[in-house]
């Protein structure tokens, strides 16, 4: 698929009710941590970044990982894996984005908004989330 045939789309994770002081970052295409923060105070966690879009849709960019032949989605790195070497926890959050309606694809491409996807970023045990964490939220925000 040639790259005209997709669009620039921005998205964004919010992670509400992270762990404090536990260090998150996103996934860099390399494996390694991008854009490491942690709250201070309970405050939530948010990550930006662009991927493309292409008819299907088909996802494509440097956070974008693949599982199969549909599933996509972008990972955040916790504890060790985000570069805090003395943390507990080495874990990442396994965010889907394959399933973002074309509804809102299609009004992020017209207009250049954010797709925000938020997520609860502490587990039941009280332990930083991970593996596959489900959306309680996603909708349009602007730029």
């Amino acid at each position: 698929m040639a790259r005209t045939d997709q669009s620039a789309i921005n998205l964004r994770i919010v992670i509400e009710q992270p762990v404090v002081g536990v260090l998150h970052s996103l996934q860099a295409k390399d494996g390694s941590p991008l854009d490491p923060k942690c709250s201070r105070e309970g405050e939530a966690l948010r990550f930006d970044f662009q991927v493309r879009v292409g008819p299907g849709p088909k996802f494509f960019g440097d956070q974008v990982r693949r599982e199969g032949p549909v599933r996509r989605f972008v990972y955040v790195r916790i504890g060790q894996l985000a570069g805090d070497t003395s943390s507990p926890w080495s874990r990442r959050m396994k965010i889907d984005i394959h399933d973002i309606g074309n509804e809102l694809l299609d009004r992020a491409a017209d207009s250049g908004e954010i797709i925000e996807t938020t997520v609860i970023g502490t587990g039941k045990d009280g332990t930083p989330a991970c593996a596959t964490v489900p959306p309680t939220g996603r909708r349009i925000v602007g730029c």
